[in-house]
């Protein structure tokens, strides 16, 4: 499931490629990405515009996840998962993540990508 949701997940982030309010966010730490499949806001919110193309990039990957569902048989939220299994794996340095626990976080310089554990059956 892992290969068809990145290449599904490519396409999303092609899209999102053009809007460089999001990216500087991105850069930033304001917009990170969830364990859940979707992006959040960290503690220091973007601007209006950022947060325009954050709702819309979520508004995508909703409709993908809940696309993919009805053909693998299983829910979005499932989809969901598994998808930020793939995408907290691209986190780049310095740019925010949230795991599970409800804690935002940056990765720092040599720090691995964040992984949860359920991503890689350990």
């Amino acid at each position: 499931m892992i290969r068809w949701l990145g290449l599904a997940l490519v396409a999303v982030a092609g899209a999102a490629a053009a809007q460089s309010a999001y990216f500087g966010a991105r850069s930033a730490g304001q917009v990170g990405e969830r364990y859940d499949g979707y992006l959040g806001y960290s503690a220091s919110p973007p601007g209006p515009q950022a947060r325009q193309q954050t709702e819309a990039i979520n508004i995508r990957r909703r409709a993908l996840y809940t696309s993919l569902g009805q053909r693998k048989g299983v829910s979005p939220q499932e989809i969901g998962i598994t998808a930020g299994c793939t995408l907290l794996g691209r986190v780049e340095v310095g740019e925010s993540y949230l795991l599970g626990d409800g804690q935002w976080r940056r990765r720092g310089p040599g720090q691995p990508a964040p992984v949860p554990d359920y991503c890689t059956g350990g």
